[in-house]
């Protein structure tokens, strides 16, 4: 396919930048928004997306965000959890 180089070396090129800015020793994980409720979940991060300065958020904080999905079993429910990338301050 035409472009199909370029277009890997591009998205190489970003997940390199990625993993250099998320380093370990660079910043931490910090945890956002947490429910145990996949509607309300879905909505916040439909509305973050939409307007990320509501939440005190900018553009650049969510490429970095991180989805994660907790699975449930008999007595632990589903856990949905949205964390944000914090780079020390130097």
């Amino acid at each position: 396919m035409p472009g199909q180089k370029k277009r890997k070396n591009r998205q190489a090129a970003a997940d390199r930048r990625l993993a250099a800015r998320t380093a370990p020793g660079t910043g931490e994980w910090v945890v956002h928004f947490e429910t145990q409720n996949y509607a309300e979940w879905r909505d916040y991060v439909h509305r973050l997306r939409a307007a990320p300065e509501k939440a005190g958020l900018t553009r650049s904080d969510l490429e970095v965000a991180r989805a994660d999905a907790f699975c449930g079993r008999e007595r632990h429910p589903t856990t949905y959890r949205l964390s944000v990338f914090v780079p020390h301050s130097a």
